[in-house]
């Protein structure tokens, strides 16, 4: 997705875009089709609703509305069902339109990380961390009675997110230290549900869950599909389930391989994991860890869905 970076003097904002010719822009000459998109910018609707809001002829809206959807800039967001008809609701495709007259060299900033920032959200927030990082304990405990080994790949996960940060504050806990009230926040945990007890409480709700019955195996909902390898892991970001407008991160294996592939996928790959399987809470993904220099240490990963 193409975005446009704004410079401030707080930093870099960037926002979506849609990259128009200059032809594109005859859609947008005419008074009327500037006031119907100033229309769709405060909220969805669709021809009947704009021509009343502007007081225009509903054939006059619905030829700028097919306009602009040919155009990209609007898109159908849903259908109504009124009085016996059908109704289209349109919205605006992107804040930012942007015309693009020739082929020039760009300019590079190794600062926008625009994917990565945007998968982040909302675990970042303005240069701070906006969640708990919520990591096995390295002593016997839950109902395994297992000794967590997760520590090192969260090492790597608050180098990873230190690069987005202009602040940081002490901000994790052991899965044992977890209150209620740290629930309410955004969080993000590290580990699979015999080190993680939090991981294990809300497995079986999970798109890609462990399966206890087969050595905890990965299964995913998505494929159907079954993963044995201890080096197959999955990142998951969807809704919380602990508190409302909240959201969760999952980086979880079967063994620590798994959890250090999980990890790995978020730091090296982060502008590919919203490509994964999406379901109305969110995304996941599951990669496998892979030794590239054969020096016994997992260094990339592969998705495999």
């Amino acid at each position: 997705m193409p975005y446009v970076i704004e410079e401030t003097e707080k930093g870099q904002n960037a926002y979506p875009t849609l990259i128009v010719t200059p032809s594109t822009l005859k859609v947008l000459t005419s008074e009327l089709a500037v006031r119907i998109l100033a229309e769709l910018s405060k909220k969805p609707g669709c021809v009947m609703d704009i021509a009343r809001r502007l007081k225009e002829h509903e054939q006059k809206i619905y030829y700028h509305i097919r306009r602009f959807e040919k155009a990209g800039i609007i898109k159908l967001v849903r259908k109504e069902e009124r009085v016996g008809a059908t109704a289209k609701i349109y919205s605006i495709s992107h804040p930012f339109v942007s015309v693009k007259l020739f082929d020039s060299k760009p300019l590079t900033d190794v600062k926008v990380r625009v994917k990565e920032i945007e998968f982040m959200k909302p675990f970042i927030e303005k240069g701070k961390l906006n969640a708990i990082i919520i990591v096995g304990s390295p002593d016997p405990h839950g109902r395994y009675g297992a000794q967590a080994s997760d520590g090192y790949a969260g090492i790597d996960l608050a180098l990873f997110l230190g690069s987005f940060l202009e602040s940081a504050e002490p901000n994790y806990k052991l899965d044992t230290q977890v209150k209620s009230e740290d629930l309410k926040n955004n969080l993000i945990f590290i580990g699979g549900p015999k080190a993680n007890i939090w991981i294990d409480k809300i497995n079986k709700k999970l798109p890609v869950y462990f399966d206890e019955k087969r050595e905890w195996a990965i299964v995913s909902r998505f494929s159907g599909k079954t993963y044995f390898e201890d080096e197959a892991g999955v990142v998951i970001k969807m809704k919380s389930l602990f508190s409302k407008n909240k959201e969760i991160l999952i980086l979880s294996g079967k063994r620590f391989k798994g959890t250090r592939a999980a990890t790995l996928a978020l730091i090296k790959y982060a502008s590919k994991l919203n490509e994964g399987k999406k379901f109305s809470k969110g995304v996941a993904r599951i990669v496998r860890g892979i030794d590239r220099d054969s020096d016994g240490i997992i260094d990339d990963v592969e998705f495999l869905e």
